[in-house]
């Protein structure tokens, strides 16, 4: 069962995630708050497994609320549930540690599904989201974050760069001077190294941890 922990400032809306929420069998709400400040106090009291999260909300918003928690509960999974598509709420909250972002247009299934994955540990994240992100690589992130790439080589952090920038597999390996097949290679090492399923997810960490500067023209 997946334990979820509600955080909206509007009553309609958490009535209405508790009711499609409620459709899915492994998914069991615990808990509901109202701001950032009774979001991060119920997942110390509830511990869920995932906090469904707005991000613009009285007292304190989601992206502070979201850090905290994801400092000191790290076991306690954020997705972000919002209308705001703007580029520095989806930057603040991917680099505060949120583990995916949706908008509230997102269908009643795929919202299950995206909780499913990130209890699973992955990184569900609107395609309209996915390329700001990848156009926010594309300018530059943080400084990169040693620890989460010590286990990929030279060359897969090349590589990782790359993908990151939103170029195909051929695209790299012409770059690179690699065969095509070498590159789905590196690529498949990469996904399985930082345990996510796809590039975009790949794509989601390189801007949260800085991982695609290496891949200048």
């Amino acid at each position: 069962m997946i334990r979820i922990l509600l955080c909206d400032d509007q009553e309609i809306v958490c009535e209405g995630l508790q009711a499609i929420l409620g459709t899915a069998p492994d998914i069991e709400v615990i808990g509901t708050a109202h701001d950032g400040a009774q979001a991060i106090n119920l997942a110390g009291q509830l511990q869920p497994d995932v906090v469904l999260m707005d991000l613009k909300m009285p007292v304190m918003n989601g992206v502070q609320a979201t850090r905290q928690i994801r400092e000191q509960y790290p076991n306690v999974q954020v997705l972000v549930l919002t209308t705001y598509d703007a580029d520095e709420w989806v930057f603040d909250a991917i680099r505060s540690g949120a583990a995916g972002y949706l908008l509230k247009d997102t269908p009643r299934e795929k919202l299950i599904e995206a909780i499913q994955d990130t209890a699973a540990g992955k990184t569900p994240v609107d395609p309209n989201v996915a390329g700001k992100l990848f156009d926010q690589i594309t300018r530059g992130g943080a400084p990169p974050d040693t620890a989460i790439a010590q286990d990929l080589s030279e060359r897969e952090r090349e590589v990782l760069g790359l993908l990151a920038h939103g170029m195909t597999n051929a695209q790299i390996a012409k770059r690179l001077y690699l065969s095509e097949g070498t590159v789905r290679n590196y690529v498949s090492a990469i996904l399985e190294k930082l345990e996510v399923a796809d590039r975009t997810q790949a794509a989601v960490l390189a801007l949260r941890y800085g991982l695609a500067a290496s891949s200048k023209e």
